[in-house]
């Protein structure tokens, strides 16, 4: 999924569960290990490419086919930022160092499940790695019904929550 799409979602998750549950969430973390998976994989590459592109290096900000292969040291960012296992271990790490559950670090763990039926082909994920490298491929998120499929859920989300404040300031303003 895209990132926006991730943002969107971390904090459509977040608002409810820190207003139902009552519990200390910083939402801004939590964007921050909604969309970590994708910083983390792709941010250098990104940064290089526009830079190559403003220098005049090459003409286009994507690589071309017959292009060398530049950036093979990806594939195991994106792996382990994208396995369930590797969140796992981050999360139990993190909360014995805090002695607490960093709760914002689950949306690094919503991004990988919204991730595993978005995915195919080579971004098929890995979510068992480095156990496994067995990918689910799933429907592309690019796909324009469910790109619209996507944003629509996302609108009907945040309309839910706008309603749902609204209610809540008109019983409190009685």
């Amino acid at each position: 999924m895209d990132i926006v799409a991730h943002t969107l979602w971390t904090a459509g998750a977040a608002f409810p569960l820190r207003r139902r549950f009552r519990v200390p969430l910083s939402l801004g973390w939590a964007i921050f290990w909604g969309i970590f998976p994708d910083v983390f994989s792709f941010a250098i590459p990104a940064i290089v490419r526009i830079w190559w592109y403003l220098t005049g290096t090459t003409p286009s900000l994507l690589p071309g086919p017959g292009g060398p292969q530049h950036f093979q040291f990806v594939w195991p960012l994106y792996y382990a930022s994208h396995s369930l296992l590797v969140f796992a271990t981050a999360f139990s790490i993190a909360w014995l160092f805090a002695r607490r559950p960093i709760l914002e670090m689950l949306a690094w763990s919503l991004h990988i499940l919204i991730d595993i039926p978005t995915h195919q082909g080579i971004f098929a994920l890995h979510f068992l790695w480095p156990l496994s490298s067995y990918g689910f491929s799933g429907i592309r998120w690019e796909n324009p019904w469910f790109f619209a499929a996507n944003y629509s859920a996302l609108f009907f989300l945040y309309l839910w929550l706008w309603i749902g404040a609204r209610r809540r300031q008109s019983l409190e303003g009685s």
